[in-house]
């Protein structure tokens, strides 16, 4: 029995730069199948279609309208591709409805050089045993969002006001994560750790489905086994918008993605 990201997450081609895949009910968030599953999905097709450069390093997606679990079609065409990186543009479709547009640019992380320069500080959390599991959230989240089942989340008990009725106002959540079954993350379900955690306007008192609008993540480096530090903040809300900034810290405390959002502000 396979890991259940990659069985979620197959594709099957159907032509040059063509493929299928199955947008699995358990991915559901809000009105929608979650962003960042759908942009592993289309992530999977990009490598397919690479077989030098399996990693995304840069991913700019816009949301177009909200998928649905079921049937879908992902198309790749390469615009560029040089001897260390190639950009690609890639479409997920329903139907005749464009859901997602997107260009990447992919590489080989493990053929480029190590060395990291960053003033970036990773998160201080406490110990995964004094955090507070996912599993705890509120029903109405729980329902609202069945992909939380996919994942193992510890929260810092300091970011989980907004589950007792007293959100901090700071708007930041940060947490442990790692996947349910224990698959260890790679450079593409990096993708959808990104877009893993409760919106970030929980913490501001506003709860809800949070539809993103654009997405852009940058990989940084191939995370090593074991959890993840996910962690959450956004300094703007205008014009029923606001940003979302996430860094994710592998095991090794090295800095392994980043990635901004605009989505809309939760209309309840």
């Amino acid at each position: 029995m396979g890991f259940e990201w990659d069985d979620h997450t197959q594709i099957t081609p159907t032509g040059e730069g063509a493929w299928s895949a199955r947008l699995d009910g358990g991915w559901v968030v809000g009105g929608g199948v979650n962003g960042g599953y759908l942009l592993g999905i289309m992530g999977n097709a990009i490598a397919a279609s690479l077989p030098a450069k399996p990693h995304p390093l840069s991913v700019s997606a816009y949301y177009l309208s909200a998928s649905t679990p079921g049937e879908a079609a992902v198309s790749t065409r390469t615009l560029r591709e040089g001897g260390s990186v190639a950009t690609v543009a890639t479409e997920l479709r329903q139907g005749d409805a464009v859901r997602i547009s997107a260009l990447a640019t992919y590489g080989d992380l493990t053929a480029m050089p190590e060395s990291v320069e960053t003033t970036a500080v990773e998160p201080a959390l406490p110990p995964i045993e004094e955090c507070v599991p996912g599993s705890m959230a509120p029903e109405e989240v729980q329902r609202m969002a069945p992909l939380t089942q996919r994942f193992d989340m510890r929260f810092d008990p300091a970011c989980v006001g907004w589950a007792l009725g007293e959100p901090s106002g700071n708007g930041h959540i940060q947490a442990w994560f790692r996947l349910v079954d224990g698959r260890d993350l790679d450079p593409i379900t990096l993708l959808m750790v990104c877009d893993a955690l409760p919106p970030v306007t929980f913490d501001l008192g506003r709860p809800g489905w949070a539809p993103t609008l654009e997405l852009t993540v940058h990989v940084r480096g191939v995370p090593a086994p074991g959890w993840v530090k996910v962690s959450h903040r956004t300094r703007n809300v205008a014009h029923g918008m606001f940003e979302e900034d996430c860094e994710v810290w592998d095991s090794t405390g090295r800095l392994v993605a980043q990635s901004r959002q605009l989505a809309m502000l939760p209309r309840g």
